[in-house]
C-alpha cells in the first residue's frame, strides 16, 4: 500500500510560516533543523497523535519556479492546500477573531462545506466540512 508522508507548501518565510501553522493553526511541530547558512527544514502535523505518519513540509519559496507557481496559484484564488475541520463554523470565528482574513466565507461547495483564508505566509488556504 502505498501512503501520503510528506507533502509540502511554498512559504515567503520558513521561520514565519512555522510560527502561523503551529501557534495560529494549531499543528505541531515534527522536525525543526537549522541547515545552515538560515536555511530551515520545517515540518509540522496534526496534533494529539491525528495522523501521526503525514507531515506538512514548510518549503521555501524562493525561486523562480516556486514564485510563479504560488503568484499564479494566489491571483486566481486558488488554495495551494486543504485541512478538513470538525466545525467549519467554529475554526471561522476562532481564525477571524484571530485577524486572519477570509478570501471566502463558509458555503456549501458540492458535499462539504468549505472557506479559504490566507496563510500570511503567500498562500490561500481552504478548510473544509465533511457533510456526509
Amino acid at each position: 500500500m502505498i501512503k501520503v508522508a510528506m507533502t509540502g507548501v511554498y512559504v515567503d518565510d520558513v521561520a514565519q510560516a512555522h510560527a502561523f501553522y503551529t501557534g495560529i493553526l494549531g499543528f505541531e511541530t515534527r522536525t525543526h533543523l537549522d541547515l545552515g547558512d538560515g536555511t530551515l527544514f520545517v515540518t509540522v502535523g496534526a496534533p494529539e497523535g491525528a495522523q501521526p505518519d503525514l507531515q506538512l513540509l514548510l518549503e521555501p519559496g524562493q525561486g523562480p519556479v516556486a514564485e510563479s507557481y504560488r503568484r499564479a496559484l494566489y491571483e486566481a484564488g486558488i488554495p495551494c492546500i486543504v485541512f478538513s475541520v470538525d466545525d467549519l463554523a467554529a475554526e471561522h470565528r476562532r481564525l477571524s477573531g484571530l485577524g486572519i482574513r477570509f478570501s471566502h466565507r463558509p458555503r456549501q461547495q458540492g458535499p462539504v462545506l468549505a472557506a479559504v483564508f490566507d496563510d500570511t505566509c503567500g498562500n490561500l488556504v481552504q478548510l473544509v466540512q465533511s457533510k456526509v
